[in-house]
């Protein structure tokens, strides 16, 4: 299988700088993952399922918190609306009677 200079070719291992930063980051995962495990102990490891537990805890409080939020918009909106219908409800007052214009009309205007 003829591949132009400096390839390689479909499916095989990656060399040189790429083989070499990938183990580097292995091991520097494997090192954080010792370190967390000496630190904290085997019991309270953070594992995917527990991010997505402790994810899923935090949405539902959210959406508590903005379902309260909700509640007590729509409270002060319909106390607002009852205070405001009240207001309005309250003696009533005396129309206003419009003063007659003092513009003097002719026939013709100019």
């Amino acid at each position: 299988m003829a591949t132009a200079a400096g390839t390689q070719p479909l499916g095989a291992p990656p060399s040189g700088i790429a083989s070499l930063s990938r183990a580097v980051v292995a091991a520097a995962a494997d090192l954080v993952l010792s370190v967390e495990r000496a630190m904290v102990g085997d019991a309270k490891l953070r594992t995917a399922q527990s991010n997505a537990w402790d994810a899923l805890c935090e949405d539902r409080a959210r959406a508590r918190a903005r379902a309260e939020m909700d509640a007590m918009v729509r409270a002060i909106l319909a106390a607002t609306a009852t205070s405001a219908a009240a207001e309005s409800e309250g003696p009533a007052q005396p129309a206003r009677r419009r003063r007659a214009s003092r513009r003097l009309t002719t026939g013709a205007r100019r």
